[in-house]
């Protein structure tokens, strides 16, 4: 099956150079200064085996020579529209398209753009982030992937095309479930890290840190449950640990500010407590973590 992947960040350049590095027709959509990058070093991922590098297929926007059977969205939130006008001459009428993106308010657009046929539900959960070479740099050994319908719809060529490499993948029939819970952890844990700029570790080593922890995953555990998504049990045990731990665990969003880059704050933060307060759910630590955020997103300009 041929697969694109948009993106050749930590995240899709880890996965479909895992799934290019297995033999699998994987193509790359990025940018023109991305694809010359690939192009002269190549993809390497280097994780705590090794490295494992692959020369990858890269398209730019305007070269998509027609529908790709697998599409896999890896952008980050604001890079989402322009993603989705790149890709569009990819989806044909049996593509799948799977979003590897946080927060909930892209699958509303992915299904108002290519219909709920085409528009699954994509988890992924990996440490990863790119070197000052564009190199993929996997930091632990947890590499999962899941994806699904939004409609029940099976279709087990498409697990095949995505399964049997070196990280773990599966279908998941409450993939929906799935994304929701993730979102109470990204939230919680980008929260935490963000308003405090520290690791998990140095907070809780601070006065009132662990209760700071456990006030911010009772917020965020609410939101789900109004929402009606309730948190499941080993969700919730994962959720707590992270929060808990002595150990130096970030956020995507705290390593992208203190390198002073730009930050998911709407679509992890700003969607989650509009949800709070749709529900009436007082989140005041959330609130004041995503107030922190638009400041420091106003004052990158």
């Amino acid at each position: 099956m041929r697969i694109l992947f948009v993106g050749a960040g930590a995240t899709g350049g880890y996965f479909g150079g895992r799934l290019a590095a297995a033999g699998r027709d994987v193509t790359f959509l990025v940018r023109p200064p991305r694809a010359a990058s690939l192009s002269d070093r190549g993809l390497k991922i280097i994780g705590p085996d090794g490295t494992t590098s692959v020369r990858p297929r890269t398209v730019v926007a305007g070269q998509i020579d027609g529908p790709y059977d697998i599409v896999v969205i890896a952008v980050k939130s604001y890079g989402l529209e322009q993603a989705m006008i790149d890709l569009a001459p990819a989806v044909g009428t049996g593509t799948v398209v799977i979003p590897l993106l946080n927060g909930m308010r892209h699958v509303e657009e992915l299904v108002g753009a290519f219909g709920p046929s085409r528009a699954w539900g994509g988890v992924c959960l990996i440490h990863a982030s790119l070197n000052a070479d564009g190199d993929v740099v996997q930091m632990t050994g947890l590499h999962k992937l899941s994806f699904g319908s939004l409609d029940g719809t099976e279709r087990p060529e498409v697990e095949a095309a995505l399964s049997g490499t070196e990280f773990d993948a599966f279908a998941s029939p409450t993939i929906v479930q799935d994304m929701w819970e993730k979102w109470v952890f990204l939230a919680s844990l980008g929260a935490a890290t963000t308003l405090m700029r520290a690791t998990v570790g140095d907070i809780n080593r601070a006065p009132g840190g662990n209760a700071f922890g456990a006030r911010i995953a009772a917020e965020a555990m609410a939101i789900a449950t109004a929402a009606g998504h309730t948190p499941r049990p080993a969700a919730v045990s994962v959720l707590q640990n992270g929060l808990s731990t002595d150990q130096p665990m970030t956020s995507s969003m705290y390593r992208d500010m203190m390198a002073g880059l730009p930050v998911e704050a709407d679509a992890i933060l700003g969607d989650f407590v509009a949800e709070a307060d749709k529900h009436g759910v007082p989140v005041p630590a959330l609130s004041a973590a995503y107030t922190n955020l638009a400041i420091y997103s106003a004052q990158r300009g």
